[in-house]
């Protein structure tokens, strides 16, 4: 078996499927208490690194997608595959996934 290098410029989802770089999680609670590694909750915020061409609707065409390389966005905390990738944490998840575009 042939070994494969990944980076995010090598990685192209298909479909209607983005690529994730998830945010930091959380540090400290609003109160200062440090939280340790094992209390910290998975992100569910993070920056598009990469999307794919679209979902294909029933005639056959692609259907545009609605998020865009480096739009920030809230996902389904279970949703989508973690990656990591050079010791940054990344998701690869479909479209339909993602909550809302945050500003």
């Amino acid at each position: 078996m042939a070994a494969v290098s990944l980076s995010v410029s090598t990685v192209k989802p298909l479909g209607d499927r983005v690529f994730v770089k998830v945010s930091e999680a959380e540090e400290k609670t609003a109160g200062g208490i440090i939280l340790p590694d094992n209390a910290k909750e998975k992100p569910q915020v993070g920056e598009i690194v990469s999307v794919g061409n679209g979902k294909l609707n029933e005639k056959g065409e692609r259907q545009p997608m609605e998020v865009q390389v480096g739009n920030k966005v809230l996902y389904s905390k279970y949703a989508g595959t973690d990656i990591k990738l050079g010791g940054d944490d990344y998701v690869l998840l479909s479209e339909k996934d993602i909550l809302a575009v945050v500003s």
